[in-house]
């Protein structure tokens, strides 16, 4: 029987009633240029998703819009069979156009269709965690998500999903999508220098409900900052590994989902996750994004 890993940085937490790394990883670089198409280095990509599996992550996240489909074949090729204490977490809510672009697809017939992709995709008969994507590709948008919400929890009664979360979410979205069924998890836009989540985080620690913050050193590079570079400097360390260890540190509740094209790269952000910061260098470090 396959366990779970606690030689991760961070440990471990528990999606509902799958346990999964707080140190997971992002499948979304993996696909090939604005996230379409497939990837330059098809053995290589490969590599790294079994590279993650070997270092013991089970925690891994996609969406079939990656690619599209890219990224959920490449998760099949390289890890099906899945060991049992590997949990997948996708999400629905957009699709992809032929110009790369993300149009809303959140009608009840989209969302049911969108499911069903990541299941033959994926090569699974339930989806351990279900997000559904709110917004667009500029951010959150503040509208309604009843009739959306309500179809993930349809197919899941119907057991095609396990767990819900939400993405991109404000933070009326998230108590709107806890009023109607339980959710595990919101996955938003947060790092060191974007702060505007730091209630709702605590609010969600305080109910164990995780928090998976995407681009979390500021997109798919470092964050550009004076204070973290000094921090980096003084502990002999790099402004990624500072930023990630800062995430780790802010909140028991905080999940990583890092993504990386590298083994190398991948080997190095778990390194770095593991520094451990002092209050002084945590004090410094809050100020960026104040």
């Amino acid at each position: 029987m396959s366990t779970v890993s606690t030689t991760l940085p961070g440990g471990t937490w528990t999606l509902g009633d799958l346990p999964v790394t707080r140190f997971g990883y992002g499948a979304m670089q993996l696909a090939g240029p604005w996230v379409m198409g497939p990837p330059a280095d098809h053995d290589g990509a490969l590599a790294v998703l079994r590279e993650a599996a070997d270092l013991g992550i089970t925690h891994i996240d996609t969406s079939d819009a990656y690619g599209p489909r890219v990224t959920n074949e490449l998760i099949r090729e390289a890890l099906h069979p899945y060991a049992e204490s590997l949990n997948i977490v996708t999400k629905v809510g957009a699709d992809r156009d032929a110009q790369g672009g993300w149009p809303t697809a959140r009608r009840p017939e989209d969302l049911r269709r969108q499911v069903q992709e990541n299941l033959a995709s994926l090569g699974l008969d339930a989806l351990g965690v279900v997000n559904l994507r709110l917004g667009d590709a500029r951010g959150t948008v503040q509208e309604p998500i009843a009739e959306a919400f309500a179809s993930l929890v349809d197919m899941q009664q119907q057991g095609l999903i396990r767990h819900l979360g939400v993405s991109n979410a404000t933070p009326e979205q998230v108590r709107e999508a806890r009023s109607i069924a339980p959710i595990v998890c919101v996955q938003n836009m947060y790092n060191l220098a974007v702060r505007h989540d730091d209630d709702l985080i605590d609010e969600l620690a305080r109910d164990g409900i995780a928090y998976v913050p995407f681009f979390p050193l500021g997109g798919f590079t470092p964050l550009q900052s004076s204070a973290l570079s000094a921090v980096a400097e003084r502990l002999h360390s790099t402004p990624m590994a500072v930023a990630l260890s800062w995430l780790l540190q802010r909140s028991p509740n905080i999940l990583l989902i890092p993504g990386t094209k590298s083994v190398a790269h991948l080997r190095e952000n778990i390194a770095g996750a593991a520094l451990t910061l002092s209050a002084a260098d945590l004090a410094e470090l809050d100020q960026i994004g104040r």
